[in-house]
Order: C-alpha cells, then structure tokens, then sequence
C-alpha cells in the first residue's frame, strides 16, 4: 500500500463494466492508482511489470476465466489481494476457496465497495501488535498524553471514534469500536453491546435495570449488556473470579 492508498488493477472484458469500475474507484478515497484491463493477457503482463495491492477480477472472460487467473495470482511471490466483480451468486464458495478478499454482485453499490476497500486496507496493512494498543494518545488543548489499557474501565462508541472511561474522567479517541476490540479483547476487555466495551476487572456486580435489563456496575459507571452477550459476560466473569483476575490492577 502506498503512502496515500492502494494501487490496484480493475478487470473486466466488458468494455462499459470495465469503465464503471475504473470510475468508481478512482472516486474512491482509499485508492490511489487505478490501472485496467479488459483480458487475462494484459493482466499477466500488468501484474510482472507493476506492484497491486488488489485485483479487483471479473468471472466470466473468453480464454482464461476470473477463478483461473485468480488462482495463478496467488502463486506469485507477492500475491495481490483478489476481489471478484460479477453477476453470478454460484461462485461464491470457489471464489472464497482460492483466498478472495471480498465477493462483489454486479450491479456494484459505492457503499458496498467502500466497505471492501476498507478491508484492503487492513488486509494490506500489517497489524500493529497488541503492546501497541496498551496505551492510546488522547489531544487535549494543543497536547497528548497517553491513556494506559490498564486505566480504562469501559469503552463507548461513538461514531468512528471511541470513548475511554477511566476513573479520573473520560477521553475520546479517533478509532472504531470493532477494532479497539481485536486488540484489547485478549487483554480482559468483553464487548457486551453493540456499543460498549467492558474490563472485566472493573465489574463490581451485574444489576437489573427498571426495564428488567442487565447492567455491568463498575466504579466509572454502569454498561449496559445486550441479552446476546449476557451469558457469555457471566461465563467470563467466573472463570476471571476463579482465576484471581477481578479488581487486578494490570
């Protein structure tokens, strides 16, 4: 991935499909450079004189088909990511078999190839590893300080940026939910709602709310849970109570 986005390569042997992708994601934010072709050969050819993040590939060609040349992709030394555009639903599993990023249906939605895009880039972009996460950088009045995991009570969603609620106060910071989750999951934080994040350590008890819903008490304030989490949060607190994990201080 490049320093402003992904470099990829539109397919397609439809000469108005092929001029529809190459717009749409040329107008898309995530992409930098957009190169395409209108048969595998090009391709071929394309792929050994330039470096692609992605391959977005139609199925159905004459000659050497989508799933094909797919496949011959994945074996170069550095493989592109492959997505496929098409208006077949029935090659779905073959297409997810050969390794394919994402599977999109003709007629293509700006949305759905935005969320796509988004996925590249993760996928192109190598994970940071969760030491990384153990603090955030919080801006405040021109200056930023650094919020340690181990201060963080519960996290609330708010948009594309999250909410850390310590005991000292609360502090937003640009980044979605989901992937604050990835990474402090498995350092004893258990999403419990759609919106909220929570460190088992800090949970003091589990009340019922006026409307008979659950509530995750915790010195910083009370979380909601979502009856499809309430379980699994139950199941996690024993086994940290069995394990000397609650009101640890980490």
């Amino acid at each position: 991935m490049g320093p402003k986005g992904l470099t990829v390569l539109a397919v397609d042997d439809v000469p108005a499909a092929l001029d529809e992708l190459v717009r749409m994601l040329r107008d898309a934010p995530e992409v930098d450079e957009v190169h395409g072709a209108a048969d595998p050969i090009a391709v071929l050819k394309m792929i050994h004189t330039g470096r692609f993040d992605a391959v977005f590939l139609d199925i159905s060609m004459p000659g050497l088909d989508g799933l094909e040349l797919a496949s011959l992709l994945r074996k170069l030394s550095e493989p592109p990511a492959i997505v496929f555009v098409t208006a077949h639903e029935e090659h779905a599993v073959a297409a997810f078999g050969i390794g394919a990023v994402d599977y999109l249906l003709k007629p293509l939605r700006a949305e759905r190839l935005a969320d796509t895009l988004a996925r590249l880039g993760r996928h192109a972009e190598p994970a940071p590893k969760l030491d990384a996460m153990a603090a955030l950088p919080v801006e405040a009045a021109g200056r930023t300080h650094y919020i340690r995991r181990s201060e963080v009570y519960f996290v609330e969603a708010q948009g594309d940026y999250v909410r850390l609620h310590t005991k000292a106060g609360s502090h937003l910071v640009r980044m979605p939910i989901s992937r604050l989750q990835e990474y402090w999951e498995s350092a004893g934080f258990a999403r419990v709602h759609r919106g909220y994040l929570l460190s088992l350590s800090f949970v003091r008890e589990l009340r019922s709310d006026s409307a008979g819903g659950l509530l995750a008490h915790t010195e910083a304030g009370d979380v909601p849970v979502s009856r499809r989490h309430s379980r699994e949060l139950r199941e996690r607190l024993l086994r940290a109570a069995q394990h000397g994990e609650l009101d640890r201080r980490a």
